[in-house]
């Protein structure tokens, strides 16, 4: 039975048609604080929504501020792990939710962050591994967030280690894994050959131009990705309802940039 929930459970936040998704991560709140864009949690939530998105990310005091109330329905992903800027260990995640909490909440889908590299990784991987086990007893699919972040690493965009992160991924039993995209089309395609399970990238800081955003998307797709979980270029983007339309474009229309181009303006 476990098997078949998490199949339902997968269709809430991964678009059962083209097996891609588009996420809008909004857990930003714990480590940076009311950022623009996600101070009026009821709006941001409507406005990605309404724009298409498969699924937001939120942390569990922030469950019920907008989502599946009025407007169009989304799926929920609850964030387990958090940390704060302010903290003299920032990339040292902290387990602060089960799994069990997260689907009395109505949670689709959970959600962790590891950062490898880190002087705290073994006890972020031994969260995670924990967090594993518990999601398939409750047949919850679960996001796995890796970015190779820490003293260890020179460069946390290099092929090398973010193939490495997709791939701790997969063996460590997450659904879907979240990195960082490696700059182009072919590099993107070693992360995905080298990870058995679908891999979606990050969106990273708030980018200067619209098309830089929508190429980061189409490279990972054409790559063979499964999609994006892009939070500040979306939420705090001047007409997020858009920018999620345009990436949904790309992610499950096989849309060029062009297209995603011409919905931003309104063409």
């Amino acid at each position: 039975m476990t098997i078949l929930g998490k199949k339902i459970r997968m269709e809430r936040i991964i678009n059962r048609n083209t097996g891609k998704t588009v996420i809008v991560p909004m857990d930003h709140g714990i480590s940076v604080g009311p950022i623009e864009g996600l101070k009026d949690m009821k709006k941001a939530i409507q406005l990605v929504a309404e724009g298409g998105a498969n699924a937001i990310v939120e942390h569990k005091g922030l469950v019920g501020e907008g989502h599946r109330g009025k407007g169009k329905d989304i799926g929920l992903i609850v964030h387990l792990s958090a940390s704060t800027s302010l903290s003299p260990y920032p990339n040292t995640k902290t387990l602060v939710c089960s799994v069990e909490e997260a689907i009395k909440l109505g949670a689709d889908a959970v959600s962790i962050h590891v950062n490898l590299g880190d002087s705290n990784e073994k006890e972020m991987l031994r969260d995670f591994g924990r967090v594993s086990y518990e999601t398939r007893n409750w047949g919850i699919p679960l996001l796995a967030m890796i970015y190779p972040r820490g003293e260890k690493i020179k460069d946390e965009y290099d092929v090398r280690v973010i193939r490495h992160a997709a791939r701790v991924g997969a063996e460590m039993g997450a659904d879907i894994v979240k990195v960082s995209y490696t700059g182009s089309e072919e590099s993107f395609r070693e992360v995905v050959q080298g990870c058995m399970i679908p891999v979606v990238i990050a969106g990273g800081p708030k980018m200067d131009s619209d098309r830089e955003i929508l190429e980061m998307v189409k490279g990972s797709i054409d790559a063979g990705g499964s999609g994006a979980s892009i939070g500040r270029n979306v939420f705090q983007h001047k007409n997020p309802t858009r920018m999620v339309r345009a990436i949904s474009c790309i992610v499950h229309e096989n849309g060029t940039i062009e297209d995603g181009l011409k919905i931003l303006t309104g063409e």
